[in-house]
């Protein structure tokens, strides 16, 4: 399974995965109803990238995240300013900055695995109502996964249109589409393989 999980000996490695998640849920909660001053939350987009290197990750890994969100930070922050003003786009589009930060830290911090077992214990409750626990943390753990993969297939889209001096533009979707379906293949058969689903 795709990960992002990189071994380390920092504090939040040492963590639990499930206090890790209800870390994250919390902050999201908190970031959720939280109404800022721009410096405010400009002050948290620091204090969590400043989490980074306090986690035992390379600086690196922080410039990475950063350059994936760029084109979240430009849209979304643009169409804030242009329809609601600039303090106000500052606050959402920190808000989301953040909290993306914060879960790119979680599974940089956590072996997908853990995180499947936290999932599973949290959706175990449901078996009563015949919802298949197992199924909806793997789901849920794909997803997570499936993230920073699109990403990466993204940037090799553009790179190779960049290379042939082709104009980026909507035909970028379709070799994106068609790598995007190539990996869902190969992860699908390799859990077939696993005997994880059938």
């Amino acid at each position: 399974m795709i990960s992002l999980y990189r071994p380390g000996t920092g504090l939040l490695h040492r963590l639990p995965a499930g206090a890790k998640l209800a870390g994250l849920v919390v902050c999201a909660l908190a970031l959720s109803l939280w109404r800022p001053e721009p410096a405010g939350m400009l002050a948290v987009v620091l204090a969590v990238s400043a989490m980074y290197p306090v986690a035992g990750l390379p600086v690196v890994a922080l410039g990475q995240t950063w350059w994936r969100l760029r084109w979240i930070v430009l849209v979304l922050g643009g169409a804030l300013w242009l329809f609601t003003g600039a303090d106000t786009a500052l606050v959402n589009t920190g808000r989301v900055v953040a909290l993306l930060l914060l879960a790119d830290l979680v599974t940089r911090t956590t072996r997908m695995g853990d995180l499947l077992a936290v999932l599973e214990r949290v959706l175990r409750p449901l078996r009563r109502f015949r919802v298949d626990a197992a199924a909806v943390a793997l789901t849920i753990s794909l997803t997570i996964a499936m993230v920073p993969v699109i990403a990466g297939l993204a940037e090799q889209v553009r790179d190779a249109q960049r290379a042939r001096g082709t104009r980026l533009g909507v035909r970028a979707a379709l070799p994106l589409l068609v790598l995007t379906m190539k990996h869902a293949d190969d992860v699908g058969d390799a859990l077939v393989a696993r005997g994880m689903v059938r």
